[in-house]
């Protein structure tokens, strides 16, 4: 006989996902989905008892094999540890009793993490005799970490988790490609970015330089952590620098250090960028905007690992792996004499291309969600967008790519009243160019609406101009050469909605 014991949250036994209206079952539901029990003991508290009573009757129509038992625990504060161990010793002695001989096993993703805590504390002292399961959220899913999972312990207490569906081996779990993308928050699934993937995955584990080549925002040093993690570096110090935010003068001093009194200023020593990513990986963004001078000076330690401080006369020995990245062309920087070639050729050992998001428009949709997801846990009030706000979102051209997305889900939450954020809440503000503006108007087609556009567009430029003068309604009706009793309407109506 199998009796699973959890308690219940605010997610059971649905919640509402990131896209409209759309409902998720919560993680209860989850687990009955891929595990069966005999007997289900719904641990109730105050403050769920209507997620309690609704998770039961849920059960009831969806697993009807299941007999589900509710105790009514009275803990009115969740996070009270001494409270909830407590309850739960009181409970499971009259549960064990009922349930001789049955196997247990414990949920702990719904409740407080005060609770899970306990659940654990207990079933690792052997207080209670049961095995601990966890459901992952489906964003956290892949094939090597799998929806359910046990969390095995073992005498001395210590949790292993133990893959329902796959067992992996301690070098397969430390070479896990998809728990590092989902660390660093690499999302996409479009075979451009896979390729990319792959590749920078094949050559991590070598020494030898890469070049990254991408447009801004594609995500650049992001991916250069990602083949830093999965190289036989990964413990040691991964250290980036923006070459297009040094000034020329100090390009040397910053990349390879100098030494107390080797120029005026220099009042003490300093440690560069190659020293303190000594073993490790040395990220230099933006290469294309590094000084000639500096140039000759990386050529050297790329050809015999040599680094020698401004004011010292002897040279030292330094281990370190170059990962370059650039949006220029560094081909035509070399025929226009700004980039050394044999520079380029000692760099440009292996190269990777990241695909903008134009070429990747159906992961747009996953990336918004991501970004959503994480902006949410800021927010007092989770918000979610609408299927017609994501189509808006994936037709965008997007010369900003992931940092211009992000930019603008960012802004548009955040300025948002509804909870549902529709297509023309979105705040997309193009960077200003000599294009002609009306080039920028839609084609008419049969279906048009000239007042529904009008509307949106009046919408939009009202936001802009809140957003601009920082929510100063005055300004705003100045900047949009209305009154401001136009604006207060505005916003009054916006509440209603």
């Amino acid at each position: 006989m199998k009796v699973l014991l959890t308690f219940t949250g605010f997610h059971d036994p649905y919640f509402k996902g990131l896209i409209e209206e759309e409902e998720q079952p919560g993680p209860i539901l989850t687990l009955l989905s891929t595990q069966t029990f005999d007997h289900i003991i719904l641990f109730d508290t105050p403050n769920t008892k209507k997620n309690t009573g609704e998770t039961e009757k849920a059960i009831q129509e969806l697993h009807s094999e299941s007999v589900v038992h509710t105790l009514e625990t009275r803990l009115e504060d969740p996070t009270n540890y001494q409270e909830i161990f407590r309850i739960l010793r009181k409970h499971f002695q009259c549960i064990a009793e009922d349930f001789a001989s049955a196997s247990f096993f414990v949920a702990v993703t719904s409740g407080t993490p005060q609770m899970h805590a306990c659940w654990l504390l207990l079933t690792a002292s052997g207080e209670v005799p049961a095995r601990v399961l966890q459901v992952r959220p489906p964003h956290f899913v892949t094939k090597q970490r799998p929806l359910v999972t046990e969390v095995d312990l073992d005498s001395k207490g210590f949790p292993v988790v133990r893959f329902e569906d796959l067992s992996l081996s301690v070098e397969e779990s430390e070479a896990d490609i998809d728990a590092i993308r989902m660390q660093l928050g690499i999302v996409g699934d479009h075979s451009t970015l896979l390729e990319s993937l792959e590749m920078g995955a094949m050559l991590a584990p070598s020494q030898v330089p890469i070049l990254i080549f991408g447009e801004t925002g594609t995500g650049k040093e992001l991916f250069a952590r990602y083949i830093h993690r999965l190289s036989d570096r990964h413990h040691k110090a991964f250290v980036a620098v923006n070459c297009a935010a040094i000034p020329e003068e100090l390009v040397e001093s910053l990349l390879f250090g100098h030494k107390k009194g080797a120029f005026t200023g220099a009042i003490h020593d300093q440690i560069g960028k190659f020293d303190a990513a000594d073993t490790g990986t040395l990220f230099l963004d933006e290469l294309g905007e590094l000084p000639q001078s500096a140039q000759a000076k990386l050529l050297r330690v790329l050809q015999d690992g040599m680094v020698e401080p401004i004011g010292q006369a002897q040279a030292h020995q330094v281990d370190v792996r170059i990962v370059g990245a650039t949006n220029r062309n560094l081909r035509e920087l070399i025929n226009q004499g700004k980039f050394r070639e044999d520079l380029f050729y000692r760099l440009n050992v292996c190269e990777i291309h990241l695909p903008s998001l134009r070429e990747r428009r159906s992961d747009i949709p996953k990336l918004a969600l991501h970004i959503l997801d994480r902006l949410n846990e800021s927010l007092r009030r989770p918000r979610r967008l609408s299927t017609e706000a994501l189509s808006r979102l994936q037709s965008h051209h997007w010369t900003g790519n992931v940092r211009d997305l992000e930019n603008v889900i960012e802004r548009s939450v955040r300025l948002c009243r509804s909870d549902l954020l529709q297509a023309d809440d979105l705040l997309i503000t193009d960077p200003v160019s000599a294009v002609d503006p009306l080039d920028a108007l839609p084609e008419p087609y049969e279906g048009f609406s000239l007042e529904a556009f009008l509307t949106s567009t009046r919408k939009q430029l009202f936001l802009r101009a809140l957003e601009v003068s920082g929510g100063n309604q005055s300004r705003a009706a100045r900047l949009l050469g209305v009154t401001p009793q136009a604006v207060h309407k505005f916003l009054q109506s916006r509440k209603k909605t």
